[in-house]
């Protein structure tokens, strides 16, 4: 699967059952799309556990694809193997975590941007397009299941900036990062999503004039914005009874 595939399948990530008919990668696939959707919505929540047998009744495939996807998550750090009783969700970030990956974005993802705005094609700026419109349909809508719709948009929207930028091993730290399953699971607020498409649309913008400094000027601030916006999380956290959230 090229990369421009994998992005249109994760975007179209799905949060019911899984369609007939597949191979057994594209099953894999589509399980572990599945499943990131709903950490994200959190239909699965941080802390629980999750089984094989019941994912495989669930979604109506073999145990064959969910346990090729569970692996895949597990390597990644997405689901953690409980010993004789299947998987378990981690639970949310902690802030010194948190702080971390804010500042591995804020030396990687505005570089990807200014390189974006000189090497994107016509195509991959379309691209991004798309996936602004379709944020916009999903922001608002009801439920956690719409919110983490929007996610999956937003974390695929970063990526092909990633991808446009012609820079493979930023990319591929981002991508370990997982930074928006983490973010989007820490907070169901409508509010993030009207802030963040204004944002996107700032670095959009910059991309398509083929402005490289207004580029990583726009992902800089939406990173610093989105960091503000998350990190009153772990201070009212912490005045709520005197503790850090701590994983």
């Amino acid at each position: 699967m090229d990369d421009e595939a994998m992005i249109a399948r994760r975007r179209g990530a799905m949060t019911g059952g899984i369609p007939p008919g597949r191979s057994r990668g594209r099953l894999a696939d589509e399980v572990y799309d599945t499943l990131l959707g709903q950490m994200m919505s959190l239909r699965i929540e941080p802390g629980s556990r999750v089984t094989i047998d019941a994912l495989a009744r669930e979604l109506g495939v073999s145990q064959t694809p969910i346990r090729d996807a569970l692996n895949r998550m597990e390597a990644e750090g997405l689901v953690v193997r409980v010993p004789h009783a299947g998987y378990r969700i981690p639970p949310q970030i902690t802030r010194h975590r948190f702080e971390d990956m804010l500042e591995v974005r804020l030396l990687l993802e505005p570089a990807a941007a200014r390189r974006s705005a000189e090497r994107a094609s016509l195509q991959q700026v379309a691209g991004l397009r798309r996936l602004l419109e379709e944020m916009a349909e999903l922001e608002g809508g009801g439920g956690l299941m719409a919110y983490g719709a929007f996610g999956l948009r937003d974390a695929a929207f970063h990526d092909l900036v990633a991808l446009s930028a012609e820079n493979q091993v930023i990319r591929e730290a981002l991508a370990r990062l997982h930074t928006h399953v983490h973010l989007f699971r820490l907070l169901h607020d409508t509010q993030v999503t009207h802030l963040a498409m204004a944002e996107h649309e700032e670095v959009l913008t910059a991309i398509a004039a083929r402005d490289p400094d207004a580029a990583a000027y726009a992902m800089r601030r939406h990173i610093l914005r989105s960091g503000e916006r998350f990190r009153r999380l772990f201070d009212e956290a912490k005045g709520a009874d005197g503790m850090v959230v701590e994983a």
